[in-house]
């Protein structure tokens, strides 16, 4: 799979996309139509400490999935994505199943 990590504003360590990595790496066991994934980490300016941002647009044929989650950590924040991303695509195939 294909995957791109863009950080805003900062430069994210490679222990964060390592971490990215195997989060969105168990995806294409749920679905083999991922053809990748684009990753963008942001701080958000406000002053509660929920404010890293991780959107998630999971390409997989003939469609996308996308997420943005918020939490403390960017690793929360990707855990998080990465579940939603989950369902979304258990559904996706569930819907193809039945058709």
């Amino acid at each position: 799979m294909n995957m791109v990590i863009n950080s805003v504003h900062f430069k994210a360590d490679q222990r964060l996309e390592t971490f990215i990595k195997e989060k969105l790496n168990k995806l294409p066991s749920i679905y083999d139509g991922v053809i990748g994934a684009e990753v963008k980490l942001k701080v958000d300016n406000n002053d509660t400490p929920r404010n890293k941002i991780a959107e998630i647009r999971l390409m997989i044929k003939g469609n996308d999935l996308f997420v943005v989650k918020e939490a403390k950590t960017f690793e929360e924040a990707t855990s998080k994505a990465a579940d939603v991303l989950r369902r979304q695509l258990r559904k996706h195939k569930e819907k193809l199943r039945s058709k």
